[in-house]
């Protein structure tokens, strides 16, 4: 067979470029429901339960053990921070907290000196030159959650809760060799210092050319950006940044902007932006008042209510059936020490447990069980619930209903304990359309059916009476087909 030099060179470079190169488009919106997103070829919804956000920066955390958790749990989102922001061992009281690498062990986008005198030892980095291992290693992190079918949030940027993380940090001039970075914490996010706005566009162009051909991500502007100064001018500015330089690249990802903790109405939307994401979502009626916008709306980060498994399966199961498309609960049972989260001895602020992964797992699968691109918000079908109980409904109307019933949770509940309710029976009274439908009752804790029924219905109200459940319960109502 013959074969020409323009065949050869196409079947040398098909031979010899990545598998993940020739991967499906970037995760994306749907498009016929911007609400959720399309990834390989399949409507999906987000849900994780990760690490503390220092995978790749902290060169203590083994990510392969860690990604295989969550493929093997079911999961299929993570969130880690570039390497621009760092924490040290007292910040936020986390045990073990993998955002606070030990001493020589912190790697970032920028190459090292050869000049001593680093925050906590080694040399000063260089802010005009890469550190090729950073980005060997980012991209690894990459390659290995692809595998795992993992998505990754890329968060660029995070502000300085206080002196001492910005003292640790490497844009802050006693870090660099370059001079760039003598202003206060409250100033590196904004566009006053044309030095650093410099440094940090550079970075976003090196980081958005690299892992372009990954389909398994989006980017995340700046996480909390409502402390420490940032400013929504500097925001749009590195937004205008990433949707240029892809523009040139050929490619697309999602971007993400982090609007508030708890809730916000968004007044202006940066058009590059298509992921609005809130942290402690309790209530989730973030949802309803940023609905109008047609994006995903998610929850990316949880904690601070507690350490019981309830309180994040409850916020992730009433964030998704409000309408969300991303919910990752900020797990602490990941360390260093334990990449395959099963560290239950944590004195952190928040939650997380193999337990709870498993759980939002169900939740996962729940939803995609469901002709969920078709649904939306529903206020109006649930007519009555029992008292002491909240109803979060989800329907095609007429055709499919996805509900949770739960017991209200305060966002920070003193004794949990005293909250818990066990052996309720509920009832629900539902309007429907005239047919038949089939109503199954989840477990939330097992994902096994606790009750199956068929009823008709003529039109009107219909009443449901759950199987007795402690805290929580799902139900799918299903139109059956007219013989």
């Amino acid at each position: 067979m013959k074969v020409s030099i323009r065949h050869a060179i196409v079947l040398v470079v098909f031979l010899f470029v990545p598998s993940w190169a020739h991967a499906e488009p970037p995760i994306s919106l749907h498009p016929d429901n911007p609400h959720y997103f399309l990834w390989r070829g399949r409507p999906t919804v987000l849900i994780g339960s990760g690490e503390h956000y220092g995978a790749v920066l902290n060169l203590d955390f083994d990510y392969v053990r860690y990604l295989k958790t969550l493929a093997r749990e079911g999961l299929n989102h993570t969130r880690t921070f570039s390497g621009t922001y760092r924490e040290v061992p007292s910040s936020f009281g986390i045990t073990d907290n993998p955002l606070a690498p030990k001493p020589l062990r912190y790697i970032c986008p920028w190459a090292r000196s050869e000049q001593p005198g680093y925050f906590d030892g080694g040399n000063k980095f260089d802010l005009q030159r890469w550190d090729e291992a950073y980005f060997a290693r980012l991209k690894d992190f990459m390659r290995m959650a692809h595998k795992c079918g993992v998505v990754v949030e890329f968060n660029l940027f995070c502000p300085f809760y206080n002196e001492e993380l910005w003292a640790a940090n490497p844009l802050n001039h006693r870090n660099n060799i370059n001079g760039i970075g003598n202003c206060p914490r409250e100033e590196v996010y904004t566009l006053k210092h044309k030095d650093l706005t410099e440094v940090q566009i550079a970075f976003v162009r090196k980081v958005v050319t690299e892992l372009k051909d990954f389909d398994n991500l989006y980017y995340e502007v700046c996480n909390e950006p409502y402390f420490g100064g940032v400013t929504l001018e500097w925001q749009w500015k590195i937004a205008d940044v990433i949707a240029e330089t892809e523009e040139r690249l050929g490619v697309r990802h999602l971007v993400s902007m982090n609007i508030a903790n708890g809730r916000a109405k968004v007044e202006k939307l940066h058009p590059a932006v298509k992921i609005l994401n809130f942290h402690y979502c309790v209530p989730p009626d973030t949802v309803a008042l940023n609905y109008h916008w047609n994006v995903a709306i998610g929850e990316n980060e949880t904690g601070f209510r507690g350490k019981d498994d309830i309180l994040y399966r409850t916020e992730g199961w009433d964030f998704i059936l409000a309408g969300g498309a991303l919910y990752s609960n900020l797990d602490y049972s990941f360390t260093p020490s334990h990449p395959e989260g099963d560290f239950l001895d944590y004195k952190s602020p928040g939650g997380g447990s193999p337990a709870l992964r498993q759980q939002l797992a169900i939740l996962k699968r729940f939803m995609e069980a469901l002709p969920f691109v078709n649904m939306q918000p529903d206020t109006q079908s649930i007519e009555h619930v029992s008292p002491d109980l909240t109803a979060t409904c989800l329907s095609q109307h007429g055709k499919v209903y996805a509900i949770y019933l739960h017991v209200p949770l305060p966002n920070k509940p003193k004794n949990i304990e005293e909250l818990k309710r066990r052996n309720i029976t509920a009832e629900l009274a539902i309007r429907l359309p005239a047919g038949k439908y089939q109503a199954t009752w989840v477990d939330t804790k097992t994902g096994e059916n606790a009750k199956v029924e068929a009823f008709s219905i003529a039109g009107a109200s219909h009443v449901l009476h759950s199987p007795t459940f402690d805290n929580d319960i799902a139900l799918r109502i299903v139109r059956l087909p007219e013989r």
